[in-house]
């Protein structure tokens, strides 16, 4: 296991309700032959998070019974209709006072993103001063690396469905900027069209 691998948390926002899906929760949609949740773990140990947290929200207690998390900390959003701001602010919370220094923020709804990326972003940690974004063709995207000396503030400004947006723009000079367009699709499956993408 390397020093990276150690002190970088995987955090996989998985809370959201499908609201333009019909209210079927992005968690459970079905890809590769299970529910959506569990691709999104599976992704990010593949690209070497050890300890993985996973926020949930709509229909969290079927999460918990259908999909297998195994040992990862599953953190429930009460208040996940607020949006996924909420959900960062639940994920960074559950972190502190584990000994992580940065989190790997990952969104459960972006099944094109697979471990090449996200290794690629995890490879480029350093301490917890750093700030790093996977980027499509020089426009910044997910996932997203923050470091714990972040978290307070991106918490700060997470509201709505904004999450770290609004402190990434602000902090735009100390982001490194990781080219993921040769290796992944940074789609969303948000509504019933979006629904091909998966598998």
């Amino acid at each position: 296991m390397t020093e990276n691998e150690q002190q970088v948390a995987g955090l996989l926002l998985a809370a959201g309700g499908g609201r333009r899906l019909g209210g079927r929760p992005k968690a459970l949609l079905p890809h590769r032959g299970r529910p959506l949740v569990e691709y999104g773990v599976g992704v990010l140990r593949a690209a070497g998070c050890t300890r993985v947290h996973v926020v949930l929200g709509a229909a969290a207690a079927a999460v918990r019974e259908r999909a297998e998390l195994g040992d990862c900390v599953l953190v429930e959003n009460r208040v996940w209709a607020e949006g996924m701001g909420s959900s960062l602010r639940a994920g960074l919370d559950s972190l502190a006072g584990t000994g992580a220094r940065a989190a790997l923020v990952s969104l459960v709804d972006q099944p094109g993103i697979g471990p090449e990326a996200v290794a690629r972003v995890l490879g480029a940690y350093r301490d917890e001063d750093s700030l790093v974004s996977a980027s499509y063709d020089g426009v910044r995207g997910h996932p997203v690396l923050l470091g714990a000396a972040h978290w307070a503030g991106v918490a700060a400004t997470a509201t709505g469905d904004r999450g770290a947006r609004a402190y990434l723009k602000a902090h735009e000079e100390a982001i490194t900027l990781v080219e993921c367009g040769d290796v992944a699709r940074p789609y969303d499956v948000d509504t019933a069209a979006d629904l091909a993408h998966l598998e």
